[in-house]
């Protein structure tokens, strides 16, 4: 079997009756056409050539596009393009208890046969599933390839109040302890020195500019732009959307540090094309996004063992943290120290300030302190009264 050009992890050849040439969702003859594609694999893969130029995002869909196509013809045994609203809720239930057999550790995490699930998708990555195979199908819908979409009868769930304040973060205080254990890793042999100077810079990198890492695998020496003697770095982001992050002379010394180490000039050069983050072993090519989670997972996880003796309860934190947890925590400690809520919202490019309240955490501490020094005030006060 051979995979689709676009990588879609399923077998293009798929009988009749499952490739979707008969579907009965299929848009009747009379609907004009905007698209050639007359099977389910190819119509997907048209969808998803439309975010060619957004890697992240191409990546995140195929998932779901393969997730969903691979459950409708080996479990429901339909094409896609047969999928009706009673479907949509059993798969549904399906990304709540995907089977063993789909969350195998044996299987690779590339290819035709590989690993789509790590086990039962939590709800928000339920909702976003969702969300994404929604827009799939309201493409082929306005494509003229499908009749109909069974996502449109979706219940909608009310938002409950504001968005809750972000958690996945460390405090100022935990972080200072990540960068002091790491600072105490060995530095024996010359791969041990290469394990330290890429932790420590990939950490301090994430963590000032607030990337995400397909962000931080992209970025490159052309992106560190010097104007009226500051540093900034170009970004292009989710959707395409540019931005302009501030970067300070200690970064930028980190980075002269991390380059000389490898051989290079401590400056980035202006129409260079070697990557922010370096290969193995300092080779000038490009990590991928999976690859860059990995390593400060890696570290996380080692932190964490470091931690472990002494607090088990930092431990475990540190142990959960990610590449995101980096941004949510560049943000949160942005916020702590009085940075202005737009400036926070131009550095992480976020559309809606609404989206960046949530890491005012400052304000909510200082709410409940008042509230609970008031009561106790009180309380000391009434205990004060009695004979």
């Amino acid at each position: 079997m051979t995979e689709h050009p676009l990588s879609l992890a399923v077998p293009q050849a798929l009988p009749p009756v499952l490739s979707g040439c008969a579907g009965t969702n299929r848009a009747p003859a009379n609907v004009a056409r905007q698209i050639a594609a007359n099977d389910d694999v190819a119509a997907i893969g048209l969808w998803l050539a439309e975010y060619h130029d957004s890697p992240h995002t191409f990546r995140s869909y195929r998932k779901e596009a393969e997730r969903l196509l691979l459950w409708a013809t080996q479990i429901r045994g339909k094409p896609v393009s047969s999928l009706t609203r009673e479907d949509v809720i059993a798969y549904e239930a399906f990304l709540c208890h995907p089977p063993a057999t789909w969350c195998d550790d044996s299987l690779a995490r590339r290819g035709e046969h590989r690993r789509l699930f790590t086990g039962p998708l939590a709800e928000r990555s339920r909702r976003q599933a969702l969300g994404i195979l929604a827009g799939l199908f309201n493409y082929l819908v306005r494509a003229g390839y499908l009749a109909g979409s069974p996502f449109v009868l979706q219940r909608r769930r009310a938002r409950r109040g504001m968005p809750r304040a972000i958690e996945r973060y460390l405090d100022r205080s935990l972080w200072d302890d990540v960068l002091h254990s790491i600072d105490g890793w060995p530095r024996s042999t010359n791969r041990d020195c290469q394990r330290y100077e890429r932790a420590r810079w990939v950490l301090r990198f994430l963590y000032e500019t607030a990337l995400r890492a397909s962000e931080a695998a992209a970025a490159c020496e052309s992106d560190f732009q010097r104007v009226r003697g500051r540093w900034w770095l170009h970004v292009v982001g989710k959707g395409g959307v540019e931005g302009q992050i501030p970067l300070s002379d200690h970064l930028m010394e980190d980075f002269a540090r991390y380059r000389g180490f490898h051989g290079l000039p401590p400056a980035p050069a202006d129409n260079g094309k070697i990557p922010a983050i370096l290969g193995i072993a300092g080779r000038a090519s490009a990590l991928t996004p999976t690859a860059i989670y990995q390593i400060v997972k890696a570290t996380f996880r080692h932190v964490a063992d470091t931690l472990q003796k002494e607090d088990a309860a930092k431990a475990s934190r540190v142990r959960r943290a990610s590449t995101h947890w980096l941004r949510h925590t560049a943000a949160t400690h942005q916020a702590e120290d009085g940075t202005p809520i737009h400036h926070i919202q131009q550095n992480l490019r976020h559309s809606s300030i609404g989206t960046t309240s949530i890491y005012l955490h400052a304000e909510e501490d200082s709410r409940h302190a008042s509230t609970t020094r008031t009561r106790a005030d009180a309380s000391q006060q009434r205990e004060g009264d009695l004979p």
